[in-house]
């Protein structure tokens, strides 16, 4: 029997996993008329679906090929970025722009972030701390976190993030397959050709005037120079991709796991009491309640999952939220557990895809956390949480909390 499922139900996007938990045991292959796709969330299909060739990354070409012509025009700036995006291409052009992107993410180049990520984790608290008790989680920490910490690999100017978070909250509302927003696509449009002006002015400068340490931009400046796969509009592409998956994805993992904590208090404390189990308690946080929600496919030839067979052409939607929370493969799945052994969660994606910047969300995630619960006590949520309007972007736009200065472990490292 088919399941009744509204994505834009404010209950279902505040908490989506009862109705994620009944379609999983009732109708796991479910047609969605308003998502216009398939609906999996069972675990092995979801991983299945991610690593099969027969499903294309691609969902903005179908997308802009079935739009008007009138409609397609007038937003050809955010087509042919997003077009250029390696999350949204397949083999073999997904395999030559991401060799070069997975150089800013080396185990090198993490180990020489850390110190500076510890010094703007603890210069976000110092300034959590001034405002006497209240802030907005999202606003004050889990944004500007992630947002400096991008910038600087990137090499972009860090007091410009105030600006960036605009431009990227109007590109997360079609990106994020936003469902009650209706002026999406004209926002998400006039954001890109901002960014599209930024980075070419940053390129044209850094062309001219190329620092003594090079950042990921002069990396792809340099492959793009020497013809190595990139032209000037992938080049730009990229870098908006990093700047927007590098900051948004890390987001929603500290307000989710904040709030799944404020809400399992026992495991709050255990962590507070031992901040070396940060590992565990990461990859719980990141399975529990994920930074993102879906991954949609296209059906590139007809695909059997069970009895059910899809035609090509056909949108799929992987919730990899719904697989991260299968009995079949996690032990109490709705329960958080911070000490969760052998945790299997495919919130990064599986395959090809599989986040290019999964090593730095853990790496801000298992610095941050500790850090919040050694120098701040009593943290506690004051008001209704607001989350974001979308179904493959899993966060908050804001989280009210209050808190004490932890005065017996407040020692910054």
């Amino acid at each position: 029997m088919s399941v009744h499922y509204d994505p834009r139900d404010p209950a279902n996007v505040a908490d989506p996993f009862p109705i994620l938990a009944r379609l999983r045991n009732e109708d796991p292959v479910h047609h969605s008329d308003i998502l216009g796709g398939w609906v999996l969330t069972r675990h092995g299909d979801v991983r299945n679906a991610l690593k099969d060739a027969h499903l294309s990354a691609d969902r903005i070409t179908p997308f802009l090929n079935h739009l008007p012509p009138g409609e397609r025009r007038s937003i050809a700036g955010l087509g042919a970025m997003l077009q250029r995006w390696v999350v949204f291409m397949d083999p073999p052009r997904h395999t030559q722009v991401r060799a070069l992107m997975n150089r800013a993410f080396t185990s090198n180049a993490l180990a020489a972030l850390e110190p500076k990520i510890n010094a703007i984790v603890n210069q976000l608290i110092d300034a959590l701390l001034e405002k006497e008790g209240e802030a907005d989680f999202i606003a004050d920490f889990a944004y500007p976190l992630p947002a400096t910490v991008i910038a600087i690999i990137i090499g972009v100017p860090p007091e410009d993030i105030d600006q960036i978070k605009t431009w990227s909250d109007d590109l997360a509302t079609f990106v994020g397959s936003a469902l009650e927003t209706p002026d999406k696509r004209d926002r998400a449009e006039a954001s890109v050709q901002a960014m599209t002006a930024y980075f070419r002015d940053i390129i044209a400068h850094r062309r001219k005037h190329p620092p003594e340490d090079a950042t990921i931009i002069d990396n792809l400046i340099a492959a793009e120079e020497q013809g190595a796969v990139l032209d000037e509009a992938t080049l730009v592409a990229s870098c908006v991709l990093l700047l927007f998956a590098g900051h948004e994805t890390t987001t929603n993992l500290f307000g989710n796991g904040l709030l799944a904590m404020l809400r399992s208090l026992d495991q709050l404390a255990q962590f507070q009491a031992d901040p070396a189990m940060a590992n565990s308690a990461v990859e719980e946080m990141l399975r529990y309640d994920g930074p993102i929600g879906a991954m949609p496919r296209v059906t590139t030839e007809s695909y059997t999952i069970g009895d059910v067979t899809l035609p090509p052409g056909e949108r799929v939607f992987c919730m990899v939220n719904a697989a991260n929370r299968d009995p079949t493969v996690f032990h109490e799945p709705d329960r958080l557990d911070l000490n969760r052994p052998a945790n299997r969660h495919i919130v990064f994606g599986f395959g090809i895809h599989f986040c290019i910047g999964a090593p730095l969300a853990r790496l801000e995630g298992r610095i941050g956390f500790p850090a919040l619960l050694r120098r701040l006590a009593n943290i506690e949520q004051t008001s209704e949480a607001t989350w974001n309007d979308s179904m493959v972007l899993r966060g908050m736009q804001h989280l009210p909390i209050g808190f004490k200065q932890n005065t017996q472990g407040s020692t910054r490292i």
